[in-house]
C-alpha cells in the first residue's frame, strides 16, 4: 500500500514577485531580473555572499528555495528540480564571450558557477541538506515526473521530505516554482493539485 504525501508549502518568483503559498512576500517594479534578484536579495535578508556570484538560474532557485527553507529543520530533503533549457541562458553568454576571434576571450568567471548542479548544490550548502538530489530537462513543467520520483524516495525513506519543482531562466524572462513534499502538509501531492498551485 502506497503511502500518502502532502505538499506542505509552496512558492513561486516571478515578473519581480515572490510568494509563498499565494501570499506575496516581495514585489517591485523593476524588470530587470538581476535588480530583482538583488533588491529581493535585500529585501528577504539573504546572507550568502556567494549568490552574486551565481548564475542566473541558480539565483533564481536558491531564491525560491530560501523562502520555503529558511525555517526549515530537516535536513534530509531530497531536491528534485526541472526546467526546459538547463544552463542555456549562461552559455549564451559564454558564446558571447568567444565569438570574436580578434577578442578572443572565454571568461572563467563566467562558468564558476554555473549549470544546474551548481543550483542545488548551493542550495544545499545553505540550508545544510545531505539528500539525493536530481534535475530533469523536459519541454514544460511535468508534474508527473516530479511528483513520481519524490514519492519514491519517501516511499523508499531515502529523504524524509523532498523539494520539487521548476526554476527556469532564459533571455530576461524567469519563472521558479518550488514545492515542498512530506508525510503531512496542507495539499494532496497529486498532479492535478501540482498544477493547480503551479
Amino acid at each position: 500500500m502506497k503511502n500518502d504525501f502532502y505538499i506542505q508549502s509552496y512558492s513561486h518568483v516571478k515578473n519581480g514577485e515572490v510568494s509563498v503559498n499565494g501570499k506575496t512576500v516581495f514585489k517591485t517594479s523593476e524588470t530587470d531580473f538581476k535588480l530583482v534578484m538583488k533588491a529581493a536579495y535585500k529585501k528577504l535578508i539573504i546572507d550568502h555572499p556567494k549568490f552574486f556570484k551565481m548564475d542566473n538560474l541558480s539565483k533564481l532557485g536558491f531564491l525560491a528555495a530560501h523562502v520555503l527553507l529558511e525555517n526549515e529543520k530537516e535536513k534530509n530533503i531530497a531536491l528534485i528540480l526541472s526546467n526546459k533549457a538547463s544552463s542555456l541562458d549562461t552559455d549564451r553568454t559564454y558564446q558571447e564571450s568567444i565569438k570574436n576571434v580578434e577578442q578572443y576571450y572565454p571568461s572563467p568567471a563566467v562558468f564558476v558557477y554555473t549549470l544546474p548542479n551548481i543550483c542545488m548544490g548551493e542550495i544545499s550548502i545553505k540550508h545544510k541538506l545531505y539528500s539525493e538530489n536530481c534535475f530533469f530537462v523536459t519541454d514544460e513543467f511535468t508534474p508527473k515526473t516530479l511528483s513520481t520520483y519524490a514519492n519514491e524516495l519517501l516511499e523508499s525513506n531515502k529523504a524524509r521530505k523532498a523539494l520539487c519543482g521548476w526554476v527556469d531562466v532564459d533571455n530576461g524572462k524567469y519563472n521558479a516554482f518550488l514545492y515542498v513534499v512530506a508525510k503531512k502538509g496542507t495539499f494532496v501531492h497529486s498532479e492535478a493539485e501540482i498544477n493547480r498551485l503551479y
